[in-house]
């Protein structure tokens, strides 16, 4: 697959957080094939060095290390990616955590603290200082934060608290939308549906992930890699007009 397509990243400073996992180490990769100068996140620097040694032109890209829960270590981040390639434009906020709990009655403090700071906190703190690495430069920018289609169907097998937090990413990525648009930032969100990942297969049944698949008009869950296109449109000059938006990748699991 061609990712250089008139994309307006050649190189352009782009963030991936959870650049080792499922997704987010394909949205890496196309982000560099598009052009853009890439800094991968995530907590393993072992992990994540090995990641930036199989993108496009290695040499232009960075890995650096960060626990998105410790909200110091986001700012020295930004401050750390800018030092690196110079400029920030492209924040692609992949990272994220599920903990399935099966009944309500049993979700604790713990759990639903570390999914809230992972998934709805660090995207705030994370998108307001990369905005302010954006606004930095004068030129605008884009931000694209992943919900989940957890954030419309209430999640399914006990990741309720997940979904109220990725519902959350949703609501905060449309008010920063009108926050920034003054400065040229565009915020929107990718809402993945079904994807063959650990972060989907954990904690399930077999028969669960296979009554998964019979509500999915494509028949099949979606493989990682076919995550990462919509993040460079939405990333790319071709979205320019594009904000405060959710882009459904489901396999028509969900329809308006």
């Amino acid at each position: 697959m061609s990712w250089d397509l008139g994309a307006g990243l050649e190189g352009r400073g782009a963030l991936v957080t959870g650049a080792c996992g499922a997704i987010g180490r394909h949205v890496a990769a196309a982000l560099a094939a598009a052009g853009a100068r890439v800094v991968a996140v995530d907590l393993d620097e072992a992990a994540v060095r090995a990641v930036v040694a199989g993108l496009d032109q290695p040499e232009r890209h960075h890995a650096l290390s960060a626990d998105l829960r410790d909200l110091d270590a986001i700012d020295a981040l930004v401050e750390r990616a800018v030092g690196r390639v110079g400029r920030l434009d492209v924040l692609a906020h992949v990272a994220g955590v599920i903990r399935r709990v099966a009944e309500l009655e049993e979700v604790t403090p713990a759990d639903w603290e570390l999914q809230e700071q992972v998934n709805l906190r660090a995207t705030f703190f994370l998108g307001r200082a990369c905005a302010r690495a954006m606004r930095a430069h004068g030129e605008g920018g884009a931000i694209v934060n992943f919900t989940s289609q957890g954030w419309q169907s209430g999640g399914y097998g006990g990741s309720a608290v997940y979904a109220a937090m990725k519902g959350g990413v949703v609501s905060l990525s449309r008010g920063m939308a009108r926050t920034y648009a003054a400065d040229r930032i565009r915020v929107n969100c990718v809402a993945p549906g079904m994807v063959d990942s650990p972060m989907l297969r954990n904690g399930l049944r077999e028969e669960q992930v296979d009554g998964f698949v019979e509500k999915i008009p494509l028949a099949r869950f979606a493989q990682p890699k076919e995550l990462a296109g919509a993040v460079v449109f939405l990333a790319s000059r071709h979205a320019s007009y594009v904000t405060g938006a959710t882009l459904d990748v489901s396999g028509g699991l969900l329809m308006h």
